[in-house]
């Protein structure tokens, strides 16, 4: 019989006890003072059979409201997008799933060939010269370029988005508060930022400007724009990007940018109720000796056969705490991997036209909604996700539509009060015009 676990027999217990020296278990617990023993019963359920337990678990669990269950028009940062079916068989391969970090390179082949497919992949995305094997996720990432800004210009000071997803920018204060950091937020102005107010806020004691694109409103920013009154000071100019849309829109890298980062979750990562995802992380060139986490490079070996090696890690970033470039020295590697096969599979024209998809859907649905009467908050180009004003509690609207099967927007009352029964939208090129129809009816049905 085969088994997920090793199960222990009464002989395998009696054989450990008799090894240690004891007569039974209870005999363990003797050091404790019998006047602080529980001694009633615990108020849990009693013990089921593993058939029994197994029909009870399963009925719970079917309650769930989940992707396959339920039609999803939530994004915020993490999305519903097809995932190849080679994904999961990969990543269920115990040579990838049970693999440490590769140190020695003469048995990490694989993984390090892995690693570098993912860091040359994001470099193609993003227009830059040079990326990381990952970080945690795009928080993290996004806090990283911040304090690599701030050391590369020796400066106290960053401008953050106010259009950069809130949990982002919140990791970023938490980082920034022990580097003694200035957090300054930039306003918006129909949902991007607002350049003009940039250009009050610049000053030299700037390190870097931080944006988001497509932003969290799903608004296309004007990168050129904001590239220009960065560098004008001469600080960083960092952008956090949905690689998905990269395969769309102009890459950061051709625009100006000297970090880009993101989160890989489009490509291949499931939603997994926000986690663990994939931060990336790239840079060019004049910065790739700053980069936080680790860099597989490529060499051949003394037969000059093709090789792949960790390289250009920092090794205080191990052991010299506050001195440090960074203090995360791992990355995620399995779900890298998990987006090197998806965008592998999927191919250069297949990630264009996957992206072009989101982009032609979410309009479609914008129009739809439109429709039925309500305001489309933030007019503009935008990638996969739009915000519409309603005229309830979005609490509420998102409660009716789980009735129906559908997993309603984001509410962003949760991150700001301005925009109380404001919902964003996300369509994804996973959602049929049917189901797109469905949640527009459904949404008119909320708001009569």
């Amino acid at each position: 019989m085969k088994h997920r676990y090793l199960p222990m027999t009464e002989q395998d217990q009696r054989e450990m006890l008799d090894l240690i020296g004891v007569d039974s278990v209870n005999d363990l617990f003797e050091d404790i003072p019998e006047q602080v023993r529980f001694k009633g019963d615990y108020n849990i359920k009693e013990a089921k059979s593993e058939t029994e337990l197994v029909k009870e678990l399963t009925k719970m669990a079917a309650k769930n409201a989940d992707l396959k269950s339920h039609t999803s028009f939530l994004g915020a940062g993490v999305y519903d997008h097809y995932m190849p079916i080679i994904v999961d068989h990969v990543l269920s391969r115990s040579e990838f799933y049970t693999a440490y970090t590769p140190y020695q390179p003469e048995i990490s082949q694989g993984e390090l060939q892995a690693i570098f497919e993912f860091q040359t992949m994001i470099c193609e995305l993003t227009g830059m010269d040079v990326a990381n094997s990952s970080m945690y996720d795009g928080g993290t990432a996004l806090a990283e370029a911040a304090m690599l800004s701030a050391g590369q210009t020796r400066r106290k000071k960053v401008l953050v988005s106010s259009t950069v997803h809130p949990e982002s920018r919140d990791v970023l204060r938490s980082y920034a508060k022990g580097q003694y950091i200035e957090v300054v937020e930039i306003p918006h102005t129909d949902g991007v930022t607002d350049v003009e107010e940039l250009k009050k806020l610049m000053s030299d004691e700037i390190a870097a400007v931080i944006v988001q694109y497509p932003n969290f409103f799903g608004r296309v920013e004007e990168l050129k724009a904001i590239e220009e009154v960065a560098h004008g000071e001469k600080a960083m100019f960092v952008v956090s990007s949905n690689p998905l849309a990269l395969g769309a829109l102009t890459p950061p890298g051709k625009l100006g940018a000297d970090i880009v980062i993101g989160d890989a979750q489009p490509f291949g990562i499931p939603s997994a109720f926000g986690g663990p995802h994939c931060g990336y992380f790239a840079v060019n060139k004049k910065l790739m000796r700053k980069v936080p986490g680790r860099l597989v490079g490529q060499t051949v070996d003394e037969d000059g056969i093709r090789g792949f090696v960790l390289t250009l890690q920092a090794r205080e970033q191990h052991i010299r705490r506050d001195k440090a470039t960074s203090n995360i020295c791992s990355n995620q590697a399995l779900n890298a991997l998990a987006a090197s096969v998806a965008m592998t599979a999927l191919g250069k024209q297949g990630v264009k036209e996957m992206a072009i998809q989101n982009i032609q859907k979410a309009h479609y649905a914008k129009e739809a909604l439109k429709a039925k009467g309500f305001l489309v908050a933030f007019e503009g180009p935008s990638f996969n996700e739009f915000v519409i004003k309603v005229n309830r509690p979005v609490k509420e609207i998102n409660q009716k539509l789980l009735e129906k099967d559908m997993i309603g927007g984001y509410d962003l009352g949760l991150m700001d009060d301005s925009l109380t029964q404001h919902m964003l939208v996300a369509v994804t090129e996973l959602r049929s015009k049917d189901e797109i129809d469905a949640f527009a009816a459904e949404l008119g049905d909320c708001h009569e």
